[in-house]
Formats: structure tokens, C-alpha cells, sequence
């Protein structure tokens, strides 16, 4: 990281800018071209989860190569200034790499929902055998992330 100061080296407060995220940019390679998707996650143990329909470009581009990227933040804030190239925007931010996989274990898919959903709130939801299997669920293990912030906002 170029500017050391702005790192956040704790994994507990990495880990808690995870939580406070409202989604996750999970970035994938698609040939040449990245493509990059806003969605809704959990995250437990290393391991972040998103669920997402059977079919479509997420689902191939992870069966062609399980290499991803991925980005969330939050306190971010426009910092206004006299000059514009003074402007500037205060945030926390993690990015981190890892790898991802189609779960198809029902039990599995059965908790990472249960972690997904825990995410965004304290209920104990019942999610059916035929909402499961309709549905995928990403698995990314995470090899490296690192956290960073900026500004006085943070």
C-alpha cells in the first residue's frame, strides 16, 4: 500500500468494516475484461457468501476461473474544498482476493443463506428445500484483504 498511514493492519476492524457494509463488488475475469457486480452478502470465518439465480454471467464467469476480487465500503463522505483538485473522500474500505465456488451441498447452502441473511437481520428465517435449490450460492474463500481509510470523516 503506497500510503502506509492510511492502512488498517487489525483484522478485527477489517472484519468490522465487513459487517457494517450494506454489499460487496465482486469482481470476476471475463477473458480479457473484468466485470464487476454489486450484491448482497454474509460473511463468517474468512469466507464471504452471496446468493444469486442458477444461471447467468456471474455463474459462468466463476465456472470458467474461481479467481476474484472483491470490494466494500462504508463512512464514505465528499470532503469538499476550495480547489478542485482539493477535493477528496473520506472512507474505510477492505479489498481482498480470493477464490470462489458454486455450493451445491444442501446443507451447506442451508447455512450460508443463514449467513447471509444474518448479515441484514436478527430474525431466524425458514428457507424452504425448493427456494435453496433454486437458488445458488457463491462461495469465496478469502486468500489476502486489507483495509484502508481516509479522512477526518472516518
Amino acid at each position: 500500500m503506497r500510503r502506509s498511514e492510511q492502512e488498517i493492519t487489525s483484522k478485527a476492524a477489517i472484519e468490522a468494516i465487513i459487517q457494517e457494509a450494506e454489499f460487496c463488488r465482486l469482481g470476476l475475469l471475463d477473458g480479457a475484461q473484468p466485470y464487476i457486480v454489486p450484491l448482497n452478502f454474509g460473511y463468517c470465518d474468512n469466507v464471504l457468501y452471496f446468493h444469486s439465480a442458477l444461471e447467468g454471467k456471474k455463474i459462468d464467469l466463476i465456472q470458467r476461473s474461481p479467481k476474484v476480487c472483491f470490494e466494500l465500503d462504508v463512512k464514505t463522505k465528499i470532503i469538499e474544498a476550495e480547489k478542485a483538485c482539493s477535493w477528496s473522500l473520506a472512507y474505510q474500505s477492505v479489498i481482498g482476493f480470493g477464490k470462489a465456488y458454486l455450493v451445491d451441498d444442501l446443507d451447506e447452502k442451508r447455512k450460508a443463506f443463514a449467513i447471509i441473511m444474518s448479515h441484514y437481520s436478527e430474525k431466524d428465517f425458514q428457507i424452504s428445500d425448493k427456494a435453496i435449490n433454486g437458488t445458488a450460492i457463491i462461495k469465496v474463500e478469502i486468500d489476502e484483504m486489507t483495509g484502508k481509510q481516509s479522512g477526518s470523516e472516518t
